[in-house]
């Protein structure tokens, strides 16, 4: 996050989105493959990171499969022209969007307010410090080798048992 200044200088939260360019590198259709969608690729991958099979997606390559297929008279996908890209998603739904078109963050223009889905870091076992902000015990004053733990639970012998939602420590992101 970071923030923008109004004309009359109030500070306003604002949120940075990267979104693009991306490509349109296949374009699905019900009458072909049972379905519509878009797939679309994000970032250029170097070309000789990518697999022969992957190179395929994007640009025509030069195989007996596809001369076979030539001579039968069976039409070809069109191709993106463009670098492997990679990160490749599948969009379904009706779109005009042509294979080979990029898409940029245009596209968002008169949007007031855009829903991100995202996937947080994966920390692995994270204490209560971390995860949840505890301050920890003291550092003396008969504190032994417990400096970074929770503390007590809370709980005695009524109701007996630790409530849902404890904070404690455990698998964090």
């Amino acid at each position: 996050m970071t923030q923008i200044f109004d004309d009359d200088g109030t500070v306003v939260p604002v949120t940075v989105i990267e979104a693009g360019p991306c490509t349109v590198l296949l374009s699905r259709s019900a009458g072909r493959d049972g379905y519509d969608a878009i797939q679309v690729g994000y970032r250029d991958k170097p070309r000789r990171l990518a697999s022969r099979s992957v190179r395929g997606q994007v640009v025509k390559l030069e195989s007996k499969r596809a001369k076979k297929r030539s001579h039968a008279g069976i039409e070809m996908v069109a191709k993106a022209d463009c670098e492997p890209q990679r990160f490749v998603r599948e969009f379904r739904g009706e779109t005009k969007a042509q294979v080979g078109q990029k898409i940029t963050v245009a596209v968002f223009e008169g949007c007031d307010a855009v829903d991100v889905i995202g996937v947080s870091k994966g920390r692995g076992t994270a204490g209560v410090m971390k995860r949840h902000g505890f301050s920890g015990q003291r550092a003396t004053h008969g504190v032994k080798k417990v400096h970074r733990h929770q503390g007590g639970t809370g709980m005695c012998q009524s109701p007996g048992r630790l409530f849902k939602g404890k904070k404690m420590a455990g698998r964090m992101g």
